[in-house]
C-alpha cells in the first residue's frame, strides 16, 4: 500500500484549448492536512476536481487513495468527502432532512442512528429541525462539513470551505478538520486565501498560473521565498506607500495592521532604500517575513515567469 493519500503526477487540463493547469505533481502523505493555496484562476478548483475523479484530466497519471484517477474515479467518490466553494446542499430542507438524504445516497444503515450522531459530533443538535436556508453561513459550513465526512471517507477535499464565514466560524471550523483527521486518521487537502488557515496546516501547497510552484512546511515556504523584511511603525507611515513602490530594491510592500512591511531580495537595495526615507517619526526594524510575504513574492515571481515564457 502507498504512504501517499494522494499521489499524482504530470497533471494537465486544457478547456477549448486553453491550458487551465500544467504539470502538477502532488504527493500528499496519508493522515495528514495540507493547505492549497494560491490567486483567483491559479487552477486550485480544477486540480481539486481532477483528483477527486469529478474532472478527467488532459494528461498525467495517478492515484487518490491507491485508486487509479483515470479508470477509478468511482471507487475514489465513495472514498472521499468533497465540499465546494458555494452551499451545495438542499435550502428547503431541514439540517436533519439534508443528512438523512445524503445518508440514502451513501447506502449508509441504519440512517437515523447515524445521522444522530453526526448532529452530536459536529453540534449541530440546537439546528437539526431548522431549515438550510436560514442558518449563517457558518452554520451553513459545519452542514457542509458534517454531510461530507458522515459516510466515513478517508480523504477530504475541502474547496474555500471559509469563504465568507466570520473569523470565530472559521476557527471552530478548523478546529473540526483537525479533530477528524486525528480522530479518523483522514486526509485532507484544503484550499484558502487565508494565511491564518494556511499555518495551521502540516504543509502547504502554492500554485500560480496553473502549475505548481512550491510545496513545504510554512517555514520552509518563507525560508524559500529569500525575503528580506523591513516593518515601519509610525504616525503618518502610510505616506510611505507611494514613494516605497517605486523604490530601488522594494520588490512588494503591505500594510500590516499600521505598519507597512517592506520586502525585497537584495538585502542591500532595500537597505539603501530604508536609509534614504528614513524620519525621525519612523521606526524601521528587520522582521521575519510572514507567510503573506512569501505569498505575495510567490505570486509576483510566478507572473514575471510566466510572461517570459509566453
Amino acid at each position: 500500500m502507498s504512504e501517499f493519500a494522494i499521489d499524482v503526477h504530470g497533471l494537465r487540463k486544457e478547456f477549448g484549448g486553453k491550458i487551465a493547469v500544467e504539470n502538477v505533481d502532488l504527493q500528499l502523505p496519508k493522515g495528514e492536512v495540507w493547505g492549497f493555496l494560491g490567486p483567483n484562476g491559479s487552477g486550485k478548483t480544477t486540480t481539486i476536481r481532477m483528483l477527486s475523479g469529478l474532472l478527467s484530466p488532459t494528461a498525467g497519471t495517478g492515484t487518490a487513495l491507491g485508486y487509479d484517477i483515470l479508470t477509478e474515479s468511482e471507487e475514489i467518490k465513495a472514498r472521499m468527502g468533497y465540499m465546494t466553494q458555494k452551499f451545495s446542499f438542499w435550502t428547503d430542507l431541514t439540517v436533519r432532512e439534508n443528512l438523512e438524504f445524503v445518508a440514502r445516497l451513501h447506502l449508509i444503515d441504519d440512517v437515523a442512528s447515524v445521522v444522530s450522531a453526526t448532529i452530536r459530533t459536529l453540534d449541530l443538535q440546537d439546528r437539526q429541525d431548522q431549515l438550510a436556508g436560514t442558518l449563517s453561513g457558518g452554520w451553513q459550513q459545519r452542514l457542509a462539513l458534517a454531510a461530507v465526512t458522515m459516510h466515513g471517507p478517508d480523504l477530504l477535499l475541502l474547496d474555500e470551505p471559509t469563504s465568507g464565514v466570520d473569523p470565530l466560524a472559521r476557527r471552530d471550523f478548523w478546529d473540526q478538520i483537525h479533530r477528524m483527521t486525528e480522530e479518523r486518521n483522514m486526509t485532507a487537502l484544503v484550499s484558502t486565501h487565508y494565511m491564518d488557515e494556511a499555518e495551521r496546516c502540516d504543509q502547504v501547497v502554492y500554485m500560480s498560473r496553473g502549475r505548481l510552484v512550491a510545496k513545504g512546511t510554512v517555514a520552509e515556504m518563507i525560508a524559500n521565498s529569500g525575503l528580506v523584511t523591513f516593518r515601519a511603525d509610525g504616525p503618518g507611515v502610510r505616506k510611505l506607500m507611494a514613494a516605497l513602490k517605486r523604490a530601488s530594491g522594494v520588490e512588494h510592500v503591505a500594510y500590516f495592521g499600521a505598519a507597512l512591511h517592506v520586502s525585497g531580495t537584495d538585502r542591500s537595495l532595500i537597505e539603501r532604500t530604508i536609509g534614504e526615507l528614513r524620519s525621525q517619526n519612523i521606526e524601521w526594524r528587520e522582521v521575519v517575513p510572514n507567510l503573506e510575504d512569501a505569498f505575495i513574492a510567490l505570486t509576483q515571481k510566478a507572473g514575471v515567469a510566466g510572461e517570459r515564457s509566453a
